[in-house]
């Protein structure tokens, strides 16, 4: 395509927004961009970035993201002749980070797409890097449910966070909140598990002195304290049949009384809610409201399992290591990473940690070995070699396998090794999980 003068009335307003904005063309030239795009890619003048192809810049990349494995917003755009949006990893001075790419066709006179708009906004609650807090990853997975998070995020819509325990839930919700328009009011937790309905009552919606024994002074509920913010409802779906009635009237209206007292009172909060349950079987077996289900899901998102995610286990492994006391000191070493990513981690990341912290404890040095690693995971490859063998499903090299991962070769060089193909090697692994 032969570039043409951009529009001198384009480029002012490109350069009167205040967030990062660049014009590409349809060879994925970047022709223009804004003062805030230059600070985000820290170029002090358009000349280090005009004339240079969009995935050159933003990812390194030699060809576009849809030939690089990923999906390309422009491609996108271009095929459905609309605005079109996708979560990526770019890199700025170094730095790997999570931005939403908003990608606008712009047509010229005669109806035909001359220019692209892209629009960058950085996700600053997730990282794709191992950090101290908050959600780590980069599986496709990961990044999927992290595209329905930052689309969610600014609305008022009710959120139900589904998962298997230890997945990391709360973190999710947490998320959300630091990302939504609510973020600088409170973020308030109930953890719904193992409380008799009245206790639940009374720490949802308060109680007046004296409306039950033990009821010495007039207490505020979590839903007062969440006023103007985000109530967080953990396990949603342990919360007792009776007191379901008055959440969703609640929901339904913002008015509530505290238990004891006829004065109906107002809280303006969004509802995030979490469970490992699934709500719809609940709801089945008459255990958890219908009415309520379809007023807590109205926007359901799935934290994918570790198993789901194993490509990010290294980056997890470094960022709970940091979380842990003095734990950013210690490493693994290749044996200990080959056995936590043969190992099915019923306990998803929460496990995953238990495992760390434990062997944390029990390390001399500052290198983590199979030696300072539970049973269950060292153990594991020799068990589920006793069941392949006994399954009669694979014969041949297990034992081999099992001990070059132990000693902390690849796939790839377990394959050589053995002479035989990496194909091999994996349907054997993927047999013994």
């Amino acid at each position: 395509m032969a570039q043409t003068r951009i529009p001198g009335l384009l480029e002012q307003v490109i350069s009167s927004l205040h967030e990062p904005y660049v014009l590409i063309d349809q060879d994925y030239v970047v022709r223009f961009a804004n003062e805030a795009y230059l600070h985000l890619h820290q170029k002090g003048s358009l000349n280090g970035l005009v004339g240079k192809h969009c995935y050159e810049i933003s990812h390194g990349y030699q060809l576009p993201c849809d030939q690089s494995g990923e999906s390309c917003p422009l491609s996108l755009s271009r095929d459905s002749g609309a605005t079109e949006r996708v979560v990526h990893i770019h890199r700025h001075a170094g730095i790997d980070l999570y931005e939403t790419i908003e990608l606008t066709p712009l047509k010229n006179r005669e109806g035909e797409t001359a220019y692209f708009l892209e629009r960058i906004q950085p996700l600053h609650h997730f990282s794709p890097s191992s950090q101290h807090q908050g959600l780590t990853g980069r599986a496709p997975t990961f990044v999927a449910m992290l595209d329905q998070l930052q689309r969610v995020a600014p609305t008022e819509t009710t959120v139900l966070i589904q998962g298997e325990s230890g997945t990391g839930k709360e973190l999710v919700a947490r998320a959300l909140h630091d990302s939504s328009k609510r973020s600088l009011k409170p973020y308030i937790t109930v953890d719904c598990t193992g409380l008799p309905e009245t206790l639940i009552e009374s720490e949802l919606f308060g109680h007046e002195k004296g409306a039950f024994t033990g009821a010495y002074a007039l207490k505020r509920g979590l839903v007062e304290e969440a006023d103007g913010g985000t109530l967080f409802l953990d396990e949603i779906g342990d919360i007792p049949l009776g007191l379901q009635a008055k959440l969703l009237r609640f929901l339904e209206t913002g008015m509530y009384r505290r238990v004891g007292s006829n004065q109906v009172l107002h809280a303006d909060v969004r509802l995030v809610s979490a469970t490992h349950r699934i709500l719809k079987d609940l709801v089945a077996t008459n255990e958890f409201r219908n009415d309520l289900y379809y007023r807590v899901s109205a926007f359901p998102i799935w934290v994918p399992r570790l198993t789901e995610r194993k490509e990010d286990l290294p980056l997890l492994v470094a960022s709970l290591l940091k979380r842990l006391p003095k734990g950013d000191a210690f490493k693994l070493d290749k044996a200990a990473l080959n056995l936590l990513e043969a190992y099915p981690f019923p306990g998803n990341i929460r496990e995953l940690k238990n495992i760390l912290e434990r062997a944390v404890i029990l390390c001399d040095g500052r290198l983590i070995t199979p030696a300072h690693l539970p049973p269950e995971v060292t153990g594991f490859v020799a068990a589920a070699h006793d069941n392949v063998l006994a399954s009669g499903n694979v014969a041949g090299r297990i034992d081999d396998i099992g001990q070059l991962l132990q000693e902390g070769f690849t796939r790839q060089e377990i394959a050589e090794k053995l002479q035989v193909s990496e194909r091999t090697v994996y349907r054997i692994l993927k047999a013994l999980k």
